[in-house]
């Protein structure tokens, strides 16, 4: 070899090296931060709303004022079966922890861009997800579409209720770590939109700020089979999980694979209260529940977005309120296919169609049925004065205080006035076919968290951000403060 070719040598091999590293660079994931390609002023940071501090126990105090024209003895009060009032439940919890879970389930519902199919001139067709990160600064997959409006129901009082689902996490993982790679308008191929490992902790906080709920799946464990081995995974999987929610924890397990020894390994783990079962486990009919579900093992299947489970709703609410069994609901990933269906759900049962269903995570399920159950009405007549009060009693990691109360008897029309006391920062009202229903929502940062909205909807303008910000400003009750937030939002 000549000497001058020696000397290239170091030359070429760095030249070389460079193009790889930046080829590399372009969309590929990738464990290094580097925002430099972002173009929006600006760094990205996921907002969590504080769950870890979230109140607990609180007292809800509500003072009626009425017109005087009926006997308030007679006015009977109740938590419903269902929030809401709703008629029949639906439940659906996303395993393995699936990037699709943000970029297909929670972006559908939200009225984010989902990405449909690409075909590249090869002829492939890579399926394409996204990030937070990368939404922010809308750098989506190129063959992404909108559904063009969001998924839900309503509160029965005209406020939009969107459909909430569960999502299992991996927190043990490292990959839930991984950063995401923002090059808005690069073209030359799309890595950076390919499928990840998993759910990334932005993305779960994201979607968490939207109700929906989490769940323990797998844990890493090289003894499956070992109930003790996998408790001790379970303690490892949520210290984690409370590092990286800022203390939000989880009790609530999706079983793995039919592999009842996490079963077995979770009755000795207090913190998971509700567990459903990939086979077997009791057929939830709400409105003949009886107890609190702590413990209990709840059936799902595993369905396909088809016409089976169309027609299986669709003879579901033709039978009696009482035997109408939850649908709940297994998934994996989930593609268009999925989308359709829950857009043919909100079409027909929720706020585009009848508004019959509660879709609520399972979190959220088993905490209102367990103050259902647990929590004690009092009744105080003053004149032609009514006082609600109903102590909210809390269990480990709960996050959803919040209930409907009916007051059968009593009609809107008779009501002059209601206030509630500080620990409500959300109510509603509206006649049902008994009499009012009243929701309320204890949530101690609600207006912090409809003000990060509007401070959202502030800085981007979008349509999106307006419809979020009037989404969660809808979920207060009315106060000056309320009032504020919806003036900044004109």
């Amino acid at each position: 070899m000549s000497v001058r070719i020696l000397t290239l040598l170091p030359l070429l091999l760095f030249i070389f090296s460079s193009c790889i590293e930046k080829d590399l660079y372009r969309g590929k994931e990738t464990n290094d931060s580097d925002d430099s390609e972002e173009t929006i002023s600006g760094s990205y940071e996921a907002y969590l709303y504080p769950f870890g501090n979230e109140i607990k126990n609180p007292v809800i105090e509500i003072l009626i004022e009425t017109n005087g024209n009926l006997d308030l003895d007679k006015v009977d009060t109740e938590i419903p079966v269902l929030k809401y009032n709703k008629s029949w439940l639906f439940l659906l919890t996303q395993d393995d922890c699936k990037h699709a879970a943000y970029s297909r389930t929670w972006a559908a519902i939200n009225g984010r861009p989902v990405s449909g199919s690409l075909v590249l001139p090869n002829g492939s067709e890579p399926e394409l997800y996204y990030d937070a990160r990368q939404l922010y600064f809308g750098d989506t997959p190129p063959d992404s579409y909108l559904v063009g409006k969001t998924l839900g129901s309503t509160d029965g009082a005209g406020n939009e209720v969107r459909f909430h689902f569960s999502t299992t996490i991996a927190s043990e993982e490292e990959w839930m770590h991984a950063k995401t790679i923002v090059d808005k308008g690069f073209t030359d191929n799309y890595y950076r939109f390919y499928m990840k490992s998993g759910l990334i902790w932005e993305n779960v906080k994201e979607m968490l700020n939207y109700g929906t709920g989490i769940a323990f799946h797998d844990v890493l464990t090289e003894s499956v089979n070992n109930a003790d081995s996998i408790a001790k995974h379970y303690i490892i999987a949520q210290d984690s999980i409370l590092k990286n929610l800022n203390g939000r924890g989880c009790k609530f397990l999706a079983e793995p694979n039919g592999n009842k020894t996490y079963i077995t390994a979770a009755t000795g783990y207090k913190p998971i209260q509700t567990i459903t079962l990939q086979n077997g486990g009791i057929k939830l009919y709400p409105f003949q529940v009886k107890n609190d579900l702590a413990g209990s093992l709840i059936e799902r299947v595993f369905y396909s977005p088809d016409e089976n489970l169309k027609q299986n709703i669709q003879s579901l609410v033709k039978e009696k309120q009482e035997n109408r069994g939850a649908i709940a609901i297994g998934v994996h990933g989930t593609g268009k296919d999925w989308v359709d269906f829950l857009i043919w759900l909100n079409n027909n049962f929720g706020k585009d169609g009848d508004d019959s269903v509660w879709f609520p995570n399972q979190e959220e399920y088993y905490e209102y049925n367990y103050y259902r159950i647990h929590s004690i009405i009092t009744k105080t007549i003053s004149g032609n004065a009514l006082k609600i009060t109903i102590p909210l009693p809390s269990g480990q990691y709960f996050y959803y205080p919040s209930i409907t109360l009916n007051l059968k008897g009593l009609t809107d029309g008779n009501i002059k006035s209601i206030q509630a006391n500080d620990a409500v920062s959300g109510l509603s009202h509206a006649d049902y076919k008994e009499g009012t229903m009243i929701n309320v929502d204890c949530r101690q940062f609600l207006k912090e968290h409809a003000e990060h909205y509007v401070e959202v909807y502030e800085n981007n303008k979008s349509k999106t951000g307006l419809n979020d910000a009037i989404y969660f400003v809808n979920m207060l009750k009315d106060s000056q403060r309320k009032e504020a937030l919806m003036e900044r939002l004109k």
